[in-house]
């Protein structure tokens, strides 16, 4: 890689790190463009060839990750959970869910957890990152956890 390339996947890095600590703020693609001092357009494609996917739909990948783990604990409702992970739309939010896990938010808050009692955090997460991948997670992870 040349030093410009290196320095473009540092910025890269960074704005991605935003995503995965920030999740629940209102993050735009202008944001996020200028923590990597892109413009709009060069950091949406320099991200997608980089990270195979857009940058909204990671941020979304990480608010429906979080939301997993606060749907597990039961303490909240699908719509505090929503507002909780930085959506705005339960209609959005529940839609992106079920396309990602499978299964309705209400659905999987319903679900036993039982094999994830005990299990850290860290590890649980791994284990149900939902993902559009086959094979890496998500609806087909799910289903195999049932």
């Amino acid at each position: 890689m040349t030093p410009e390339q290196l320095a473009s996947l540092a910025r890269l890095r960074r704005a991605r790190d935003v995503m995965d600590r920030e999740y629940a703020s209102p993050l735009d693609l202008a944001v996020l463009a200028r923590v990597a001092l892109m413009s709009e357009g060069h950091f949406s494609r320099q991200f997608r060839e980089t990270y195979g996917e857009t940058p909204y739909s990671y941020l979304m990948t990480r608010r429906i990750e979080r939301a997993k783990a606060l749907l597990r604990l039961g303490e909240m409702s699908v719509t505090e959970v929503c507002m909780a992970v930085g959506c705005t739309s339960l209609g959005s939010f529940s839609a992106r869910f079920t396309e990602l896990v499978g299964e309705t938010p209400t659905a999987y808050r319903a679900r036993g957890h039982g094999p994830l009692k005990g299990v850290p955090g860290c590890i649980a997460k791994e284990l149900t990152r939902p993902s559009r991948a086959p094979g890496r997670g998500g609806a087909a992870r799910e289903a195999a956890d049932r």
